[in-house]
């Protein structure tokens, strides 16, 4: 039986991954709310937020997880052009909001899907970006929003949520840049959710839901480099090193 959260219970326990549905893959709780608190519990736990309007909260922890490690990050002969060429204008935690607003918007994704990205959890996502918890990666070009990705920091490890873009390559541009400042400040683990063939062609692999597990305790406890998150923009070639 699925397991009922509720609303407003600041310490109220996530059951254990090992009881998450395997149809659909990785269903584990309904209910509860999208506090701080909470959503900080779930993602040091492997668990995360999904589901569509209408629908209560959804907690999912699917097996096996899609992740990658920044070292391990791929970039394609054509990417590492469009970097070099600074074609975008690269930057991190410049335009947050705009950046959640655009990726809740289906025709700038490439799953072109309807959204499960409400004005619930994008106050959420933004509250986690006001208390320096969630982060984003912008591409710009000629001064216009034109790609990016947001995610949630807890220690070493990387939960990313959503990318969009609006013009070829800039969605991966600023993954990859993104990739690259992780890496520079020694972030062990990036949390993919769940795989995409897009996803795959960027480095992400699959691994068994019990070691993602073990991961996030060893490194959702640990620093990052002091000066991550410090700085806001760095030339676009900076991806490749």
């Amino acid at each position: 039986m699925l397991t009922v959260l509720h609303a407003g219970r600041v310490g109220e326990a996530f059951p254990p991954l090992d009881r998450a549905l395997t149809e659909p893959d990785g269903l584990l709780a309904m209910g509860g709310d999208l506090s701080p608190e909470r959503l900080q519990r779930a993602y040091r736990q492997g668990i995360f937020p999904w589901y569509s309007a209408g629908q209560p909260i959804l907690w999912w922890s699917p097996d096996p997880r899609t992740v990658l490690f920044p070292e391990k990050a791929v970039i394609s002969r054509s990417m590492a052009k469009v970097l070099r060429r600074g074609r975008f204008e690269l930057s991190w935690n410049r335009a947050f909001g705009e950046v959640v607003e655009a990726c809740a918007d289906p025709s700038c994704r490439a799953d072109a899907a309807g959204t499960w990205i409400t004005p619930e959890m994008q106050s959420a996502y933004n509250e986690l970006h006001r208390l320096g918890l969630a982060h984003s990666a912008e591409a710009w070009e000629d001064g216009r929003l034109v790609g990016g990705l947001y995610g949630v920091a807890i220690g070493r490890v990387f939960f990313g949520e959503s990318m969009f873009h609006r013009v070829s390559n800039a969605s991966k541009a600023a993954f990859l840049y993104l990739m690259g400042r992780l890496r520079d400040w020694n972030y062990a683990l990036v949390d993919c959710q769940a795989h995409t063939p897009h996803l795959e062609s960027l480095g992400a692999e699959s691994i068994p839901r019990s070691r993602f597990a073990w991961l996030l305790e060893s490194h959702c406890d640990e620093l990052p480099a002091p000066d991550a998150w410090q700085e806001h923009d760095r030339p676009a070639a900076a991806a490749l090193r």
